[in-house]
C-alpha cells in the first residue's frame, strides 16, 4: 500500500512540476513586467511605470528585450522544486488523511488545512530561490546577476526575505487547489452520470481544466493580492535611488514599513496596484499548469508503474538466470 501511495504522490508531483516549468517559461516576459510594475512605488508624486506596457516599452526602447528573460533559469528551478514539493506534499497528505480517517472523500475544511500544510513546507524549502528570482527580475534591465552572486551578496537571512508573507500566502494555493478539486469532482461526476455503467473513468478535457484552473486562481488571487504586492516589494532589488540607503534596507523593507509606504504614497488603491496584471499572469500560468498536469499525469503514472515493475522483477530474473 505504501508503495502505491508513494508512486501516486510522485506522479502527481512530477506532472505538476513539469507543468509549472512549461507555463512559467511561456509567460515569463509577462511575469517580469508584472514584477517590475508591482515593485515600483510612487516617488515625489510620480510613477516611473504608469501601466504594465511602460515596462515592456522600456525594454524595447533600450534594446534590452532579452532582459525580459533575466532570471528565467532561477525561476524555472524555483517553480520545479516548489510545485514538486507542493504536489507531493498535498497528494501525500490527502492519502494519509483518507487512510487514517477511513473516509472516502475530503471535506472543504480538511482540504484547506492539507493544502496549507503542503504550501508551508514549500515556502520554507524554496524561499531562497524565490527571493533570488524576484531580485533578478526587478533588477534594472541588462544588470541582472547570476543566481549564486544574487544569493551571496547579502546575509543568509536576506535569502529568506518575505518568508512570513510567503507562509501567509499559503492560503492562496490552498484556496486555489481546493476550489479546483471541488469543481473537478462535481464536473466529472456530472459527466460520469451521463455515461453508461461500466465505462472507463472520465478525465478532464484540456479546455475544462483550463477554465476550472482560471476560475479557481482568480478567486485566490483577488483575496490575497495586498499580501502578494507586499511580498514583491520586500524581495525586490534595490533601485538606483535606494543604493545610498542600502544600510537602511532591512529596517525599511519590513511588512509594516511597506504597508505604511503604500498607504502614504498611493492610498488604498495602492494595495491593489497591478491586480489586473497579477490576475492575467497567474490565471494563465495556473490554468496552463493544471491543464498540462492533467494531460501528462496519467502518462507519468504509467511510466512510474512500468519502472517500479521492472525494478521489482529484475532481481527474480537474475536469480532464475
Amino acid at each position: 500500500m505504501s508503495m502505491s501511495v508513494d508512486l501516486e504522490s510522485i506522479a502527481e508531483a512530477t506532472s505538476g512540476a513539469i507543468g509549472a516549468v512549461v507555463s512559467s517559461t511561456m509567460l515569463y516576459p509577462l511575469d517580469t513586467c508584472k514584477a517590475k510594475y508591482q515593485a515600483e512605488i510612487r516617488a515625489h508624486g510620480h510613477h516611473k511605470y504608469r501601466n504594465l506596457s511602460d515596462v515592456l516599452w522600456e525594454a524595447l526602447s533600450s534594446h534590452q528585450f532579452l532582459s525580459l528573460y533575466q532570471g528565467l533559469g532561477t525561476k524555472n528551478l524555483q517553480s520545479f522544486f516548489a510545485q514538486f514539493v507542493y504536489f507531493y506534499g498535498y497528494s501525500y497528505f490527502k492519502r494519509l488523511y483518507l487512510e487514517r480517517t477511513g473516509s472516502k472523500s475530503i471535506g472543504t475544511k480538511a482540504n484547506l488545512i492539507l493544502a496549507a500544510a503542503a504550501g508551508a513546507c514549500t515556502a520554507v524549502i524554496t524561499q531562497p530561490l524565490d527571493t533570488a528570482s524576484s531580485r533578478m527580475q526587478t533588477t534594472a534591465f541588462g544588470k541582472s546577476k547570476g543566481l549564486w552572486e544574487t544569493l551571496t551578496e547579502g546575509s543568509w537571512s536576506d535569502a529568506y526575505d518575505g518568508l512570513g508573507i510567503s507562509l501567509l500566502l499559503t492560503s492562496n494555493p490552498a484556496i486555489q487547489y481546493t476550489v479546483f478539486d471541488q469543481l473537478k469532482v462535481r464536473h466529472l461526476k456530472q459527466k460520469q452520470n451521463k455515461m453508461e455503467t461500466g465505462s472507463s473513468p472520465e478525465v478532464l478535457s484540456a479546455f475544462s481544466a483550463f477554465v476550472l484552473g482560471a476560475l479557481s486562481k482568480s478567486i485566490a488571487t483577488i483575496l490575497t493580492y495586498p499580501a502578494i504586492r507586499c511580498k514583491v516589494m520586500i524581495q525586490a532589488a534595490d533601485t538606483n535611488e535606494d543604493m545610498d540607503k542600502k544600510a537602511k534596507r532591512k529596517s525599511r523593507k519590513t511588512v509594516s514599513s511597506v504597508l505604511r509606504a503604500i498607504w502614504k504614497r498611493e492610498g488604498v488603491l495602492g494595495f491593489f496596484k497591478g491586480l489586473h496584471a497579477q490576475i492575467l499572469k497567474t490565471v494563465l500560468s495556473s490554468a496552463l499548469l493544471l491543464m498540462i498536469k492533467e494531460k501528462i499525469s496519467a502518462t507519468t503514472w504509467v511510466l512510474l508503474l512500468a519502472v517500479s515493475r521492472y525494478l521489482l522483477l529484475k532481481p527474480s530474473r537474475l536469480k532464475s538466470g
